[in-house]
């Protein structure tokens, strides 16, 4: 039963994955029914990190929504109204150090929680990914470039993660997501150049 559960949530979560590559915002509908699946399945196999993160997931995806919907008018004179999208945005290294060494202290300070008062297998790893995939989906809620990095390490972390608790239709998404991710990052990339 949980393997067909999880085939469904998997073909859910690459087609929003491969809209979201291609600023759909109709990958916001995908990704909302894919993790309210994904609630069940991280708490089936006992990985509580994972869990919150998708309810996060399940709140972001309706802010996503939201915000790649989200049309700003701007009335030039003599000319029609033009309507502007979100437009794809890169941070300074600063700021990703910044994150970075945030987001690594939330990773072990969860680490240790669930290592502490939980069952949670793997809880260091699934704190890692639980961290970092909250800031990872800010930054493609809100387009900025280098999402698509941290989603590759992410994704190929989830693989070994996912693998080791007997979620092998999940752990193959998580290696499609990484090819996906791969080209999502080229094609946001080229978009952001020629805007």
């Amino acid at each position: 039963m949980i393997e067909q559960i999880e085939l469904i949530a998997v073909t859910l979560s690459i087609i929003y994955v491969i809209l979201a590559s291609r600023e759909n915002h109709n990958c916001w509908y995908f990704g909302i029914l894919s993790v309210s699946i994904y609630i069940y399945i991280c708490l089936d196999a006992l990985l509580y990190a994972e869990t919150l993160l998708q309810i996060v997931y399940l709140f972001l995806s309706f802010y996503g929504l939201y915000n790649w919907k989200k049309k700003s008018i701007v009335n030039e004179p003599l000319e029609n109204t033009k309507v502007l999208k979100l437009k794809i945005s890169e941070w300074p290294l600063k700021k990703h150090f910044t994150y970075i060494s945030i987001f690594t202290i939330l990773s072990f300070s969860i680490g240790i929680l669930l290592n502490s008062f939980t069952k949670s297998e793997l809880p260091f790893i699934d704190a890692f990914t639980t961290s970092f995939s909250l800031l990872a989906t800010y930054m493609t809620v809100k387009k900025v470039l280098e999402n698509w990095l941290y989603w590759i390490i992410i994704d190929l972390t989830s693989v070994f993660l996912y693998h080791e608790r007997d979620l092998h239709l999940t752990a193959f998404l998580f290696i499609v997501y990484t090819v996906i991710a791969t080209f999502a990052y080229f094609n946001w990339k080229s978009k952001s150049s020629n805007a």
